[in-house]
């Protein structure tokens, strides 16, 4: 009954350009496998959880916005943002680390994040997480309720660090050129300053911190799923 929501006749595909046609192909098989996974896996109780894992600037909040929007039609969805997860400020800047290394290791509390994981594992259904508010630079502990079945879609980059990848039901990689991620960094983080200090940020933080990870995780190489973004 589930899958027959996704079923995609292909009869119709021919009204789209080749583009589109793989597209929409591609959106399919992505749902098909995600539904099968929910439906047949036995998880004792816990949601599936989903890693939408990419680089700066691939698309991953537009992607899960529209995944999510998708899957509710199926069952109860929860989406976690990473970046609503971070630490304050003083804890990742001006700590005598290099910029990239304050970046991958001290920009979230990553035990923290670990022991969450541990806790949805363990069919813990309502846990306290530390949100971070931009506003006051300040964390404050909030309550969040994980129905049994449900879906949990988490999005953020390094998601497939060591600490955490074992816990994931299933694992989307978005993959995107560096030069179209690069573009949308340049339109999108305008808080920073002019493009120049945009991209001096980005070379001495976050750019060498993404290829550390490329390079100590292999999350291309560890995703279930590689999605060619544009």
């Amino acid at each position: 009954m589930i899958r027959d929501q996704f079923t995609l006749g292909v009869s119709w595909l021919f009204l789209f350009s080749r583009e589109r046609r793989v597209s929409v192909l591609q959106q399919h098989r992505l749902l098909t496998e995600i539904i099968k996974r929910f439906t047949g896996s036995d998880r004792e109780g816990r949601p599936l959880i989903v890693a939408i894992d990419g680089l700066g600037g691939a698309g991953k909040t537009t992607f899960v916005h529209d995944l999510a929007n998708t899957l509710k039609k199926v069952c109860t969805i929860n989406v976690l943002h990473m970046d609503d997860y971070i630490v304050e400020s003083e804890k990742r800047y001006n700590t005598g680390y290099d910029e990239w290394f304050e970046y991958y290791y001290l920009q979230w509390d990553i035990a923290c994040i670990k022991n969450f994981l541990e806790k949805v594992h363990s069919n813990a259904q309502e846990l306290t997480l530390p949100f971070y508010n931009r506003t006051t630079n300040t964390v404050v502990n909030i309550n969040k309720v994980f129905a049994a079945n449900s879906i949990l879609l988490i999005e953020g980059v390094f998601l497939q660090r060591k600490d955490w990848r074992k816990f994931y039901d299933y694992t989307i990689f978005l993959e995107c050129p560096l030069e179209i991620r690069k573009e949308r960094v340049l339109k999108r983080d305008t808080y920073i300053g002019d493009v120049s200090a945009i991209t001096k940020k980005y070379e001495k933080r976050y750019w060498i911190a993404e290829d550390y990870y490329l390079i100590k995780e292999q999350p291309l190489q560890q995703a279930d799923c590689i999605w060619l973004a544009q």
